[in-house]
């Protein structure tokens, strides 16, 4: 009762496992590859088109159970439960003259003259709004999708209409779109060469309306990230949409060029000016929206690089909770960051004062003058006063709201710091969805965080005292799109290398950008978009858990609990005694600590019978690595060795000897004292699980003649000078980066090559051929016979010798005296010869045992 024992000796505090080990945070708990997804059935994946690419745009219909998706010359409609099933698809490619014209223009035809859709948007109960760059001729038209899933429409109008001010015109551009009520408010730009920026509102029975134009202070080269609709009150003409973008900073902002992330509003019910600002905003306001780490000296490390916004809604809709994502805008310092506003906070940010630039330095100052009534940013309603429309508004309210835009002050998250940060990694946040699960202890928001290397990580937020002090833990982080090889490096790639008959492949792979996610609470599935295809997930495989109750409860997993059998789906409505589950604090201890007893298979730890029984064998004096590597990424391996005839076990010490990694134990050099049997444990949370027991045998170093016999005479050669086979494997991980991969591969691959042996008449192996420099008393043997006893030199007595790099050299002493030549000088040179091949045959088998060379035939790696 392994188990039993360490976790009785955890709560008495006699047993302090993996001392001198520092615990792993913010690592995955589980990490699974796409191979694996697609094996476990929790991926479903549709590679995309030959001709089609960029599926960035979602639109997620829950009531016709469809998932929409617009790409490169195609629109998709997919069925939310598969997606690999009734998929529909509409060809909507860009005609041939604008095709032309876009290449005239001198864009790319392959990846910019085509008709990128980046408008899908749902105008009433049967048709949907579409819009395309339609090569850089923006282009849109309506889809018709009938009233009911059973109906079976998916086909596009026949009509089509200008597409400025509503979509793109480059597909590289980020824009953002929302219809409401039968109008579009959309951020985009409105011209060929992407210099005119601005916020739109299109369709309806009103006059367009848009930003004020070529005016810095209002938008400043922009990209829009996001468009939400957020309630003011209970009156309708209060109600407000919020725009989310990053844009250049403003003059005297900031020093230097950089990028600010905002966050906009403007009035639903805004109308323009009467004399002034016609046709424009009136009711527009910015503030910056910050995303940062207090350092020290006041010094804070900003996150301003805004990827994306989710708003998660609450009971009360006028006030949703608000997730942004931020990376970082330096090229020297790389990370991302998730942030959390609240509604209160931003409001109180546009009632508060103005920018204004004044003074000598014209610095932007908070604003100290009178400001007009109504205040300027206010929806005209009869909440807040007698005015009707914003044309009714005075003159001096349009002139301040145009002459200040932005607010003084900026928005800060929630805790005033982020409830994410990745900063040593080598991807950064793209995406972002998240939803809010019920469990035992209480309700918990989990984010499904997607990068640009084409994985999702799944995080759950956990509140230790307050939301101003926050735990994250990472439950998964899962591969979810095939990388893309190609043939060289441009862009930022990763390098496989790998050995196939003694030659190094190195293939370059192109991660693939999250570039779309939507969430189904209905379906509970995920869905991904790259511009390599689409995804789908579900949010929960709490099977790959386990089924003990401490792998379950260690999990954390809001969606998942132990059900007395297994780890499963949990629901609110069930009312089991035996479920448990322990999100807040994780700890096994105290929820499957009652159900322990004797033959115990799925409970605390798993069970003796649970626990892998191995034996395997070394030679002394050689190296040996014992394999042993945990489900969980968080776990930390605790090793204990039991020698023969010992009854305790003991922790075995780490040196310059033995070494402990990741993935197991490595042996450098094995003695008679390693020999016993050698327990892995896995220790996570304060709980000891039994993964694998080794035993292992050492066989003794002098036995090994017998079992691989030497040539005649021969010494064997120290045991100090044999290159043990991890060394190569070592040097190749302390010089990770390209090119010390290719002078690594030069070093071990293009040496001087063996020659191959001539085979004799008589089926024995002939001398080895001529070397390219032979020393001046072997060309006088080749030019007849010896005149004396030839001396063999190999590569164990002399290791400066060609021997070592597959050679033989023959040479003549200068102190022996020359014989005459004669059949039996000959016959001693040939049969040396011969001798000293059939001794090269067995030195090279035995340095392939002990390297592990990558040849065609290897050796057994153990006797």
């Amino acid at each position: 009762m392994d188990y039993l024992f360490g976790f009785v000796a955890l709560l008495c505090g006699a047993l302090q496992p993996g001392s001198g080990l520092e615990p792993k945070r913010n690592v995955p708990r589980l990490k699974l590859s796409y191979k694996e997804m697609l094996e476990s059935s929790n991926l479903v994946s549709f590679a995309g088109l030959a001709n089609s690419s960029g599926y960035d745009t979602f639109l997620l219909d829950e009531e016709r159970g469809r998932l929409l998706v617009g790409a490169e010359d195609h629109i998709f409609s997919f069925d939310l439960v598969n997606i690999s099933r009734d998929r529909k698809q509409i060809a909507w490619p860009a005609t041939p003259s604008k095709r032309d014209e876009c290449k005239w223009a001198g864009k790319d035809l392959g990846e910019e003259c085509s008709n990128f859709i980046r408008v899908l948007q749902p105008y009433n109960q049967t048709h949907l709004f579409v819009c395309g760059t339609g090569a850089f001729h923006p282009i849109c038209s309506y889809l018709e999708m009938g009233k009911k899933a059973e109906d079976n429409i998916f086909r596009l109008a026949s009509h089509f209409e200008n597409g400025r001010g509503k979509s793109p015109y480059d597909p590289k551009m980020l824009s953002a779109s929302l219809l409401i009520d039968g109008e579009l408010y959309s951020g985009t730009s409105a011209d060929f060469m992407g210099r005119d920026f601005a916020i739109f509102r299109t369709l309806g029975d009103q006059h367009p309306v848009r930003t004020e134009q070529h005016d810095s202070r209002w938008l400043n080269d922009p990209r829009f990230v996001g468009i939400h609709l957020v309630p003011e009150s209970d009156n309708p003409e209060d109600d407000k949409i919020f725009l989310f973008f990053k844009e250049n900073a403003m003059d005297g902002e900031h020093t230097g060029k950089a990028t600010i992330a905002r966050i906009g509003q403007l009035c639903k019910n805004d109308m323009g000016g009467h004399r002034s600002l016609v046709n424009k905003w009136t009711t527009f306001l910015k503030a910056r929206l910050t995303c940062s780490v207090p350092g020290v000296n006041g010094i804070d490390t900003h996150f301003d690089e805004l990827q994306d916004v989710f708003l998660m809604s609450s009971k009360d809709p006028k006030n949703p909770l608000i997730y942004a994502v931020f990376t970082t805008s330096s090229n020297i310092f790389k990370g991302s960051a998730v942030c959390m506003y609240n509604m209160a906070d931003i409001r109180r940010v546009f009632l508060g004062p103005y920018a204004h630039r004044d003074g000598p330095t014209y610095q932007w100052v908070p604003f100290q003058g009178r400001v007009p009534y109504p205040r300027p940013g206010t929806c005209p309603s009869k909440t807040f006063g007698g005015f009707d429309s914003t044309k009714d508004l005075p003159d001096d309210v349009i002139t301040f709201a145009r002459g200040h835009p932005a607010m003084y002050n900026p928005v800060h998250p929630i805790g005033g710091r982020p409830i994410m940060v990745r900063t040593d990694v080598d991807y950064q946040f793209s995406q972002l969805v998240v939803d809010r699960v019920e469990a035992e202890d209480g309700q918990y928001d989990v984010m499904f965080i997607g990068t640009d290397v084409g994985t999702v990580l799944k995080v759950v937020t956990i509140p230790r005292e307050s939301w101003h002090d926050l735990e994250e833990v990472v439950l998964e982080e899962m591969t979810v799109f095939r990388v893309r090889l190609i043939n060289g490096s441009n862009g930022r790639c990763y390098e496989t290398v790998s050995i196939v008959s003694q030659r190094v492949i190195v293939s370059f792979q192109e991660p693939a950008t999250i570039t779309a996610m939507e969430l189904s609470t209905k379906q509970q599935q995920l869905y991904l978009g790259s511009s390599l295809g689409v995804s789908q997930m579900s949010l929960h495989r709490c099977e790959v858990y386990g089924k003990a109750c401490a792998e379950c409860c260690l999990a954390r997993d809001p969606y998942c609990a132990w059900d007395g059998t297994e780890c499963s789906r949990y629901f609110p409505t069930a009312k089991r005694r035996t479920r448990r589950q322990d999100i807040r604090n994780g700890d096994p201890l105290s929820q499957c600590s009652d159900l322990q007893h004797h033959d115990d298979v799925d409970g605390l730890g798993g069970g003796v019978g649970g626990v892998e029984d191995r034996a395997v064998y070394g030679v002394e004096n050689s190296s040996m690595f014992l394999e042993c590597s945990p489900k969980s990424q968080r776990a930390l391996i605790y090793w204990q060795l039991q020698t023969p005839g010992g009854e305790r076990k003991q922790e075995i010490k780490i040196d310059e000897r033995v070494l402990r990694t990741d993935q197991g134990l490595l042996i450098r050099s094995l003695s008679q004292s390693d020999t016993g049997v050698y327990h892995c444990q896995a220790v996570e949370h304060g709980f000891i699980q039994p993964l694998l027991r080794l035993s292992l045998q050492v066989i003794p170093a002098h036995r090994l003649g017998d079992i691989l016999p030497g040539p005649p005479g021969a010494a064997a050669p120290p045991a100090g000078k044999q290159r043990v086979w991890y060394r190569d494997f070592l040097s190749l991980l302390d010089h990770p980066d390209l090119n010390s991969v290719e002078e690594f591969c030069d070093r071990v691959w293009k040496k001087e090559r063996k020659p191959k042996k001539a085979k004799a008449p008589n089926g024995q192996a002939g001398p080895p051929p001529r070397p390219k420099t032979l020393a001046p008393n072997a060309q006088k043997l080749q030019a007849g016979p010896p005149q004396g006893k030839a001396w063999l030199q190999t590569g164990a007595e002399n290791p400066n010798s060609q021997a070592t790099l597959g050679m033989l050299s023959v040479q003549t002493p200068k102190n022996q005296p020359k014989t005459q030549s004669g059949p039996k000088g000959q016959a001693a040179a040939r049969a040396g010869v011969q001798h000293a091949a059939k001794w090269r045959r067995m030195q090279d088998n035995k340095k392939g045992r002990n390297r592990r060379t990558h040849e065609l035939q290897r050796p057994p790696r153990s006797v």
